[in-house]
């Protein structure tokens, strides 16, 4: 594969298809030999001569076309192996160890009274493979840098638990609180993965399948951009992935393989666990799925290292002279290799090797016994170390390693391989037993007999656990463990604020506009400015920030190869390798994992990096929302912009692209602080508290969600007597009424405080009502203070009860109260249990559609007439008006006529 500037050639491989024949007598020479090794030494000498071909063209230079897949046998030949530097009979033991500990754990477990279930086949098949990273290749943090990112299997945690439990990182008491995280804490342990559950040993949150995958492919990347940038030296950083090859199935496993090649990221291995199965049966029965992964990570332009069969192999290959022992290998679909892994010597010795008379003459000098333990490659040490070492030797594209295992591996014929090993937690005694005996472990009948089976330790000071503790002291330290050296930053000073803080005068921009205006304040400060991450999917120039392309750049480490076409204009399209910009292309999901490994670099790398993704915000919480998971999870922080929001903002681009549930979906994720702010000056304060939460002193675990719109509006200034403590916790009023005698109370947020405005000028001069108007900058901050307020009251009785703050808030405001915002109304039902008074909320109800702004709100009666009609409607039914105006309103306004609205605005980029 070509370095430096060649890493990403336009075209791989490829045939010569107009190339004329400048010498077709030569050519023919080659045509004549091939023909005639086809002719004296059969196709199968000719398949090895011209592979030995390609394999030389390739370690030449020449361009010939990529294999799609390679035989079914390990791609590191036996020849070429290096010596194993381990003591591979203690690593026997200290593995047989582990692998009863973590199987015990889970079966204790399932003891009467707990039962909270649990995993035990998925690290069975995969414990060689983390053994060996474990003692020879894994980085610790003790050495001050981030070490190695490894994100594990989520399923097979019991196994890094129960090696954690042989370095007394964790006691019997924490294995007997395994997923009893609260009613055995401060011993309990988390189920699978889980930083924030358990924020001193996890790093990386994996067990929803397919974000491990995404994950590491841009923590890799982050890894590049961070030392680029020069913030972090990661150069001696190299991701690990634990995959599972069902796991592969997810979109997201896949979607972003290119970027990683693209970027040539040998700083990254994919360790893909192939047992071969799912949680219900074979992944590929009728096929082959490493062969198929072969081919698909081939094709997006990685190193594949296939590790398929284990040493007592190498004989039987070495004198396959026909190759008939490899096409057996490779026309042998995965279900039956399933079958072969459950029955006996003697079935295989029939079935595999039974058909052909060369086949059974290989094998018959062995006993049954001895074709029974012919292995997989993934439980050998020596070949797994051999895969590994190639893996991070490699240099410009990353690396897959495809490792054949068996699921349920050594727990007994009872796991070993079933389809439903995956749901099975529990040894019987005499599983026990057997899994003992494999294992040669020093435990007696009786003591599996006489209750829970006990784990097992061969003592602190035993060979085996000095030889685990100078391993890790070797490479570093122990891992996982999740440290946090990161300093708080110096913020910016009110100053900086003072732009968006004066509004927007005679100007109407939108609130996007607004924060933009600010990040550019940011940005230039000689303290933070550096360390703003801007992520967008293709969609800069929409979000108005085309302007920050000559400055902060586009990060490509291949910098800018071409003459980019708009090289003239003052907002030209730059990339540089030091650019400060993350263009990930149309992928939310990629966006969504650059954001998380931004966000968790102060822990990572210690270095904190304060990332800001600008997305439409129909494609976030929706699409991506377990991926915000687990940004909470991983405790990662930063500031997420739901930019063209709501669900009448952006009405000509359709059903799709009209948002108004996403505020409501971000009330789902207890990490999420949600916003959805009206003015700039509202922004200002958001964002420099959120500023001060998540990097200041006292740093939250917390990201901050802001919905903002591309409608433009008149901005005003901040007033004098500017409500901060209200603006932050989710409501203050900004607009006292003036006029009328009757009093009401009307709550907007975020794109519907104009609307508001207007439906109180109305009220006054047409219904002698005098309206209050509050700004409502998060509606689910509102709600999560009084749930908290109501929580403390439930379990401290004999205290003095809390009030919630929006009950405070409004307590000596004359209702009725009316709420409206451009979300459905569910977003702003979420604080009618604490307002004090009579309440009817208006929201966008139903699927979103293309017309005008001003039909699409008449339409879900959100718009300023209607908010009049609503406000009378509640004070009809406190009878402080009549109710025969309610219809006369109705007429007045045209209320059941959509096409009688005023169309409204048209446009607003940003």
């Amino acid at each position: 594969m070509p370095s430096g500037s060649d890493r990403n050639p336009i075209i791989i491989g490829g045939l010569p298809s107009q190339v004329p024949d400048f010498d077709p007598e030569e050519t023919q020479e080659w045509l004549d030999s091939l023909d005639a090794a086809i002719d004296e030494r059969g196709r199968e000498r000719a398949r090895y001569l011209m592979l030995r071909l390609i394999e030389r063209a390739r370690e030449k230079r020449v361009a010939v076309p990529e294999m799609r897949s390679s035989d079914y046998v390990n791609t590191i030949p036996t020849r070429a192996e290096p010596f194993f530097p381990g003591n591979e009979e203690i690593e026997r033991r200290i593995l047989n160890a582990t692998r009863w500990n973590a199987a015990v754990m889970v079966s204790r477990a399932q003891r009467p009274g707990i039962g909270v279930g649990g995993h035990i086949a998925t690290f069975a098949s995969s414990a060689s493979l983390y053994d060996v990273g474990f003692n020879h290749f894994f980085r610790g943090k003790d050495e001050g840098d981030g070490g190695d990112q490894v994100f594990f299997q989520g399923h097979a945690s019991p196994g890094i638990y129960a090696r954690a439990y042989l370095l007394d990182r964790l006691g019997e008491r924490n294995l007997d609180a395994f997923r009893q995280e609260r009613s055995r804490a401060p011993y309990g342990l988390s189920s699978y993965p889980h930083p924030r559950l358990m924020p001193d040993f996890w790093e990386f949150p994996t067990v929803s399948m397919g974000l491990g995958p995404i994950g590491a492919i841009f923590q890799a990347r982050m890894n590049r951009y961070m030392h680029a940038r020069g913030i972090a030296d990661t150069s001696r950083s190299h991701v690990w992935a634990f995959l599972g090859d069902g796991e592969m199935d997810e979109p997201e496993s896949l979607g972003q393989l290119t970027i990683a090649a693209r970027e040539g990221l040998d700083n990254l291995t994919f360790v893909v666990n192939c047992n071969l199965q799912r949680l219900d049966g074979p992944v590929r029965g009728n096929g082959k799925v490493i062969q198929e992964l072969e081919s698909v990570f081939r094709g997006a332009g990685w190193n594949v290292i296939k590790l398929i069969w284990d040493r007592t192999w190498d004989p039987l290959l070495a004198q396959d002279r026909d190759g008939i022992l490899v096409n057996k290998m490779n026309t042998t679909p995965d279900g039956q290799f399933q079958t072969y892994a459950t029955e006996s010597g003697g079935y295989i010795r029939n079935h595999f090797f039974g058909d052909d008379q060369r086949l059974r003459a290989m094998v018959e000098h062995m006993t049954d016994d001895q074709i029974l333990h012919l292995g997989r490659g993934g439980h050998d040490h020596r070949k797994i170390y051999a895969a590994f070492k190639a893996a991070v030797e490699h240099r410009d594209q990353p690396t897959v390693i495809l490792a054949k295992t068996v699921k349920g591996w050594t727990l007994g014929p009872n796991f070993e391989g079933r389809n439903a090993t995956h749901q099975m937690k529990k040894l019987t005694v005499a599983d026990l037993k057997g899994f003992r005996d494999r294992l040669h472990l020093p435990i007696s009948d009786q003591e599996l007999e006489s209750g829970l089976p006990p784990y097992y330790h061969p003592g602190r000071d035993s060979e085996e656990i000095q030889y685990m503790h100078d391993r890790r002291k070797g490479l570093g330290g122990y891992v996982p463990t999740r440290v946090v050296r990161a300093e708080p930053l110096a913020l910016p000073d009110d100053k900086t604020y003072a732009t968006v803080k004066k509004g927007s005068g005679q100007q109407s921009i939108a609130t996007t506009m607004a924060f933009v205006r600010l990040l550019k304040d940011l940005m230039r400060d000689k303290e933070i400015g550096k360390r703003f991450v801007l992520i967008a999917p293709d969609e800069y120039r929409t979000f108005g920030m085309d302007s920050f392309f000559p400055s902060a750049k586009i990060y490509n480490p291949l910098g800018q190869q071409y003459e980019s076409v708009d090289r003239d204009l003052l907002l030209a399209y730059k990339e540089s390798p030091t650019g400060q910009m993350l263009h990930d292309g149309i992928s939310e999901a990629g966006c969504t994992a650059s954001l998380i490994a931004a966000g968790s670099a102060y822990a990572t790398h210690g270095e904190p990096l304060i990332p800001v993704y600008v997305f439409y915000s129909m494609f976030g919480f929706q699409r991506t929302g377990d991926q915000f998971w687990q940004m909470a999870d991983q405790l990662a922080r930063g500031f997420v912009l739901g930019a063209t929001a709501g669900r009448t903002t952006l009405t000509g681009e359709g059903l799709q692209h009209a948002d108004g549930h996403s505020q409501l979906l971000a009330s789902t994720n207890p990490g999420c602080v949600a916003y959805d702010p009206a003015y700039g000056y509202e922004i200002a304060h958001i964002v420099q508290d959120g500023l001060r939460r998540m990097y200041g002193p006292d740093s939250e675990n917390v990201f901050y969600y802001l919905t903002v719109y591309n409608e433009p509006i008149q901005h005003p200034a901040e007033p004098a007597d500017v409500d901060v403590d209200g603006i932050l916790k989710g409501i203050h009023r900004i607009a006292a009424g003036t006029s009328g005698t009757v009093p009401a109370q009307i709550i907007a947020s975020g794109v519907a405080v104009p609307w508001a405005l207007e439906a109180q000028r109305t009220l006054a001069e047409e219904w002698n009502v005098r309206a209050d108007v509050w700004s409502a900058t998060s509606f689910n901050e509102l709600r999560r203070e009084a749930v908290e307020a109501e929580r403390h009251n439930l379990l401290h009785p004999e205290e003095d009860q809390r009030v919630p703050y929006v009950t405070r808030k409004l307590s000596t405001a004359e209702g009725p109260f009316v709420a409206v915002s451009d979300w459905m109304r569910s977003v702003p039902d979420q604080i009618s249990r604490w307002v004090p008074g009579t309440y009817q909320s208006l929201g966008a109800d139903g699927f979103g559609f293309a017309d005008t702004r001003g039909a699409a709100r008449r339409f879900f009666h959100i718009d300023a007439p209607s908010i009049v009609v609503a406000v009378l409607t509640e004070l009809a039914r406190e009878g402080k008006v009549d109710r025969s105006v309610l219809k006369q309103a109705v007429d007045r306004y045209q209320l059941l006529d959509v096409a009688a609205a005023d169309p409204g605005t048209a446009g607003g980029d940003a």
